[in-house]
């Protein structure tokens, strides 16, 4: 699909090489220099994906993620210098779908840019889901709980919707890592149990003691509908 791809990074140099690769690749590129340019731009173009770097001036890329994903459901692909766990699991606690470590390469993110413009754009029509006190609709991004809405991160949602079309199925982290970003397995994959940590706050009475989505010691989590 033709995309428009908003680039935010203040290397001049890599914000042109990414450009042209993805003009290469048939899509429609605007480049910006800045955090503050880059909100701006965001808010007036509406792209389809943000490629973000995090250390900028002006704004860094996670005061525009937090911004950004407050208002919108625009796609965040975002590049760090930061090698950090913390760092990482920061980023997609603010709603980045994915993320790429610099030094990157080119073949690489047009690699994560595919993928994520795939998943966003499969368009045939899927069932709501409920299981328990969970309702998840794939069309239109909305999950309940006893009837009341929440509020789920991408990855959050991706997890809860790859359970749900399996309910009771035990899914390993790499597994739900794929889910959620597509990435290798060489990706922590400490960031599904910060996710997973997150949804029972959401969808459980008792997060401490989940009823519903389970720990299985050494092999993943499972979703069940809980106790009847």
């Amino acid at each position: 699909m033709c995309a428009h791809v908003l680039v935010a990074d203040d290397d001049p140099r890599q914000a042109e090489v990414v450009r042209r690769y993805l003009q290469a690749d048939g899509h429609e590129a605007t480049v910006v220099h800045d955090g503050r340019q880059a909100l701006e731009q965001a808010r007036r173009l509406r792209p389809d994906l943000l490629v973000l770097d995090v250390m900028m001036p002006e704004l860094d890329g996670l005061h525009v993620c937090r911004t950004l994903r407050a208002e919108s459901e625009v796609l965040v692909l975002m590049l760090t210098a930061r090698t950090g766990e913390d760092d990482l699991l920061l980023g997609l606690e603010l709603g980045a779908d994915d993320y790429l470590t610099k030094p990157y390469s080119p073949r690489e993110l047009m690699a994560r840019v595919r993928t994520l413009l795939r998943r966003a754009n499969r368009s045939a029509p899927k069932p709501a889901h409920t299981l328990g006190r969970v309702t998840l609709d794939p069309e239109t991004h909305r999950v309940t709980v006893d009837g009341e809405p929440i509020e789920c991160t991408r990855g959050e949602f991706a997890i809860l919707a790859a359970m749900c079309e399996q309910p009771d199925r035990v899914f390993s982290r790499a597994q739900l890592l794929h889910h959620t970003r597509g990435i290798d397995r060489s990706s922590t994959e400490r960031t599904i149990d910060v996710h997973v940590m997150n949804l029972r706050r959401k969808i459980e009475i008792d997060p401490q003691r989940p009823v519903q989505l389970l720990t299985v010691y050494g092999v993943g989590y499972r979703l069940t509908a809980g106790a009847a």
